[in-house]
């Protein structure tokens, strides 16, 4: 028929109506129909790997707030790409996740580049995965892709879709829906949860990383000096949801049920928002909690309330939640607020030569690193250091994976700076990485060259997987081989990607070359030697 509009050109009229209009990907043979004729008004992220390019979608979309799309392809892209996936879908991270499949006549046959199996293969890590029965419902797909992506929990959607489907011509315009993303709390259950608070002698806050996401930083923050609670973190955290270096700030929860206990002792109630009760790793045996205390937990996300092993639970979206509590409890007057941590900033910085102790590389970087940066944290053995000399102070700052797997890091970084970009926001992104971590996905490099990013890798080189070394030692394992990591020049990798890189030889040169880095066109990649410091994990 005469002016009728293909799947291809629906489909992207529908993906510039939800504002999906920066695509991250790596070419493959079975995507080509979907990228052909690339609009003018769309932007193409290329990335050298798949799983760079759904972590560097993950960071986007964590920056911006909003969902990003990615392209992959077939099967083995897929398969590239699951790691990040893991990560993507414990941070309820809302993408729409693409595959190009064979052509619908050649499917039978199972031929070359097929994925038998397209909805079968990400899972359990996407909410929903689909390959339309028909080419005329891939734009319906794409809607209820979006709509499952961005409704809570918020979380990563997949769609196969073959290459044969895009030339076909469509039914007509696609259906434009709009979904809610919060989830209205039990008003009556939120009232009892509200006097039992009122009514608690030693509660004890726990803020997840659900309530920065849901942008109720600031919420939780009136909530909890209302409270006069002392606040903590949840352990390995990926995001920070409180000011660290707030006078009611106790820190991270332990990772042991034996620590998590230990910590909660002398509070009669456990108020947690936003995070799973609770993260545990390793296994330390223990009572869950200590005797007299009590947990109320809350979350938008029905999984995380159904598998804690304890407490009470209300389903809600957080920052509807903390501004309900805020009016709802009521606190005695005389109520004293715990302390927080020690801090002591007073004295000199350290000098010293490499190798150096990461205490002294936070310590002497504490001093020049910009105020507004976002933190990408992947140096899990260092990350009680850069807690103390890096706390975070604002919402949308710091950055983690979620899955707990390394290789996220690196190009998140890039997707978080191109979504600052995005959003007309200018701030430099400061990634601390260990140096095992920089290589799972050092191809990313190359696109935050390519598109003059202003990120910082700080790359701690102790040349070993420490934080492996501690769980060696915990779980007494001697003589686990592939610990160390002699001979990378990690420095030379970096140029070569297109990045400035330099290694710093002690404190004062790394000041210098972080100065440096800041003013620098572009990403720099600074390798910082290291002593090893094993973490303390029980």
């Amino acid at each position: 028929m005469s002016g009728t509009k293909t799947i291809h050109e629906v489909t992207y009229d529908l993906l510039r109506t939800l504002g999906l209009t920066t695509m991250f990907g790596n070419p493959g043979s079975t995507e080509q129909t979907f990228l052909q004729d690339f609009p003018d008004d769309f932007t193409y992220v290329l990335g050298l790997q798949e799983a760079s390019v759904l972590a560097m979608a993950d960071g986007f979309a964590q920056s911006t707030g909003k969902p990003a799309l990615v392209n992959l392809h077939t099967a083995a892209g897929t398969g590239n790409a699951m790691g990040s996936l893991v990560a993507a879908y414990r941070a309820n991270t809302p993408l729409i996740v693409t595959a190009g499949q064979q052509t619908r006549e050649m499917s039978i046959v199972d031929p070359y580049l097929n994925n038998p199996d397209p909805t079968v293969m990400p899972q359990p890590w996407v909410k929903w995965a689909y390959e339309p029965a028909r080419a005329e419902d891939v734009p319906a797909a794409f809607m209820r892709a979006y709509a499952v992506a961005t409704q809570p929990p918020a979380g990563p959607v997949f769609l196969s879709i073959p290459l044969d489907d895009w030339n076909k011509p469509a039914l007509g315009p696609a259906v434009v829906r709009t979904v809610s993303q919060r989830v209205q709390p039990d008003a009556e259950r939120l009232r009892e949860f509200a006097t039992r608070i009122s009514q608690a002698e030693r509660p004890l806050l726990v803020l997840g990383p659900e309530v920065d996401r849901a942008g109720a930083w600031d919420a939780g923050v009136a909530f909890a000096e209302k409270l006069r609670a002392s606040v903590r973190g949840s352990g390995l955290s990926d995001r920070c949801s409180f000011p660290e270096d707030h006078p009611l700030y106790g820190g991270p929860l332990p990772l042991t049920i034996a620590g998590v206990n230990e910590a909660l002792a002398g509070h009669d109630l456990v108020i947690v928002i936003g995070a799973q009760v609770f993260r545990y790793y390793p296994y330390v045996a223990g009572e869950y909690l200590p005797e007299g205390t009590e947990v109320l937990h809350i979350t938008a996300d029905p999984h995380l309330a159904a598998i804690a092993p304890v407490g009470d639970s209300l389903i809600g979206d957080t920052a509807t939640v903390l501004a309900q509590l805020l009016h709802l409890v009521e606190v005695p007057s005389d109520r004293t607020p715990p302390p927080g941590l020690a801090r002591d900033f007073t004295g000199d910085l350290p000098v010293a030569s490499a190798p150096l102790m990461p205490n002294d590389v936070y310590a002497v970087l504490s001093s020049v690193k910009p105020d507004d940066a976002a933190v990408v944290m992947e140096s899990t053995s260092t990350l009680a250091d850069l807690i103390t000399w890096w706390p975070t102070r604002r919402s949308g700052s710091f950055f983690a994976t979620g899955s707990g797997g390394i290789g996220w890091g690196v190009p998140a970084a890039v997707g978080i700076a191109l979504g600052d970009r995005a959003r007309g926001v200018r701030r430099t992104v400061v990634a601390s990485i260990g140096d095992g971590s920089f290589q799972y996905s050092i191809q990313a490099i190359w696109t935050a060259a390519q598109h003059k990013l202003p990120i910082v890798f700080v790359v701690q080189r102790n040349g070993e997987y420490c934080v492996l070394k501690s769980f060696a030692i915990l779980e007494k394992t001697p003589n686990v081989p592939g610990m160390d990591l002699p001979g990378l020049d990690i420095a030379s990798l970096a140029t070569g990607f297109g990045c400035r890189a330099a290694v710093v030889d002690g404190t004062e040169s790394l000041v210098r070359e972080f100065k440096e880095a800041l003013a620098a066109d572009g990403p720099t990649v600074l390798v910082v030697p290291t002593q090893s410091h094993l973490p303390f994990l029980g």
